[in-house]
């Protein structure tokens, strides 16, 4: 993986890069002790990135927009360089979709996740199901791919969906709305029970409520805590039983976020 004894992870969800850019994404990714950094929701290509944005000083970059402009797009930062990239997970709908991509670094396949949020009662909600149902196969692939390469798996991002109770807030009101629908939760446990992933901060936090990454602009729900908890490190067993810390950081105050997201950040003992 590292040549360093542990490996820090982090994954934000950026609600627009160019617009993080000036409310403190800059110098949070200048001050993090992360060894990787997974973005999603960039909404811009890397041309229209500032240069120091688009290719920051100590990190190796990967963009991979969406062909709808100013939507979706992920991104992966690594301080080693990667030994392989990809973006997509060979799906004709998706691959261009800017929903997915990997780093490949010594003993670990990385990658960085923004899966659909739908809506109920929309062909939205119809493009997330359909994306499930190609994902969770290539969740298995991916796995066993690196398991035959002798790598570890980190599938890091907004996976925009609350897996229990535990995961939100307001989990009675929202059991109609997607993100918590009971069929999208069957679906996490498949990631986990069939595929056989690790949800890393629960792993570490099994009885907490929360802790939350993802606030609402709308009313006083950062103030209240009223989140959700969506942004995820699912890890392969082997790496998981190294994970010694997960933290969400969530700004001290409402002015001073710089995404309806907090970065969620891992360190793992090698």
């Amino acid at each position: 993986m590292t040549s360093a004894t542990t490996l820090t992870v982090s994954t934000a969800n950026v609600n627009g890069l160019r617009a993080a850019t000036g409310k403190g994404y800059v110098e949070w990714l200048a001050a993090t002790k992360a060894d990787v950094v997974c973005l999603q929701e960039v909404r811009a290509e890397a041309p229209q990135l500032a240069a120091h944005v688009r290719e920051p000083e100590g990190w190796h970059t990967l963009w991979a927009p969406s062909v709808a402009k100013g939507r979706a797009g992920v991104g992966l930062l690594s301080r080693t360089e990667p030994q392989a990239q990809r973006v997509g997970f060979g799906s004709a709908e998706f691959d261009t979709t800017g929903r997915y991509a990997e780093f490949d670094l010594p003993g670990l396949t990385v990658a960085s996740l923004y899966l659909p949020s739908g809506e109920v009662g929309t062909p939205r909600q119809d493009e997330k199901e359909r994306f499930l149902e190609e994902f969770l196969e290539y969740l298995k692939i991916l796995r066993a791919r690196a398991a035959a390469e002798g790598r570890e798996v980190l599938v890091c991002g907004d996976w925009n969906i609350a897996h229990r109770e535990a995961d939100l807030k307001n989990w009675k009101t929202n059991q109609k709305n997607a993100g918590f629908l009971p069929e999208e939760r069957a679906w996490l446990s498949r990631v986990l029970d069939e595929a056989g992933y690790v949800d890393v901060v629960r792993s570490l936090h099994p009885e907490a409520t929360g802790p939350y990454s993802w606030w609402t602009y709308r009313g006083q729900a950062f103030d209240n805590d009223a989140g959700w908890r969506i942004d995820y490190h699912m890890a392969s067993p082997g790496l998981a039983t190294k994970a010694v810390s997960a933290v969400v950081e969530r700004a001290a105050t409402h002015a001073e976020r710089w995404s309806d997201h907090a970065p969620v950040t891992v360190t793992f003992e090698l």
